[in-house]
């Protein structure tokens, strides 16, 4: 984390205190002498979602940011990207984890075979969507999934 900072150009004081408030906000200070590899998926996870927040960026791109992890290292993600996301930056994220895009999801963005199918609100998509593709996935009725 501390190469991250000093790639956007935190200066070596400032650097250290950010190290140590970033590792505190994702609950790692415990490991902050550990060594990446060694730390569990979902640590590493969070380690890697405070490495991208380092330069305090505007728009972050997540991919199945809780993908092969237990539900509680899960919760962690989702409070973190919760948190973010509340303190101004934007997410752009892609899961098929329909209860995570649920709880997170401001406006879903919904593909199939390549397009998009609707953009809608996340409570609206979740509620009604307006797609028969939107629909037949909620509904996980595949038969009509595939002629959507």
């Amino acid at each position: 984390m501390d190469y991250a900072l000093k790639v956007h150009g935190v200066a070596g004081g400032a650097r250290r205190d950010a190290v140590g408030r970033l590792l505190a906000q994702s609950g790692l200070s415990a490991q902050a002498r550990q060594a990446a590899r060694t730390l569990s998926g979902g640590e590493q996870q969070r380690l890697a979602f405070v490495r991208a927040m380092a330069g305090a960026p505007d728009v972050l791109f997540l991919d199945e940011p809780t993908s092969s992890l237990d539900p509680a290292a899960s919760g962690i993600i989702e409070d973190m990207i919760s948190a973010v996301s509340m303190a101004g930056t934007k997410i752009i994220m892609v899961t098929h984890d329909l209860g995570m895009a649920q709880r997170l999801a401001a406006e879903i963005v919904f593909l199939h075979e390549g397009r998009v199918c609707e953009q809608t609100p996340g409570r609206a998509f979740f509620q009604k969507p307006a797609s028969a593709a939107g629909r037949a996935f909620l509904a996980r009725n595949l038969a009509v999934w595939d002629d959507a």
